[in-house]
């Protein structure tokens, strides 16, 4: 499993229209073939820092999605709002500890 992260940093005053646009777009990214996990966080110490944390099935299922019209549409209307430019990357999950009580 792939495991991406993107860090975004925007203007304060543009917090609000990336919620909406994330709020619009987060069925639609979560449904797209191959995603199985969505997850917004925010920064606590840059509260105008967000972070999506996202499981893919294979590279390719993400390719599929960054290749897309949904990722085109939402990317351009989100990185409108920036403040820096964002940081993305990929990982494999190797491993998932859970303790049992």
């Amino acid at each position: 499993m792939l495991v991406r992260i993107v860090r975004m940093s925007f203007q304060e005053d543009q917090i609000t229209a990336f919620l909406a646009i994330f709020n619009a777009s987060k069925p639609k990214i979560r449904s797209f073939p191959g995603c199985r996990h969505l997850e917004l966080l925010r920064d606590l110490d840059q509260p105008h820092c967000f972070v999506t944390y996202s499981h893919w099935e294979t590279p390719e299922a993400l390719d599929a999605y960054r290749q897309s019209d949904l990722f085109r549409t939402t990317w351009a209307a989100t990185k409108k709002l920036f403040s820096a430019r964002a940081t993305a990357f990929s990982v494999e999950k190797l491993e998932e500890v859970i303790i049992e009580n």
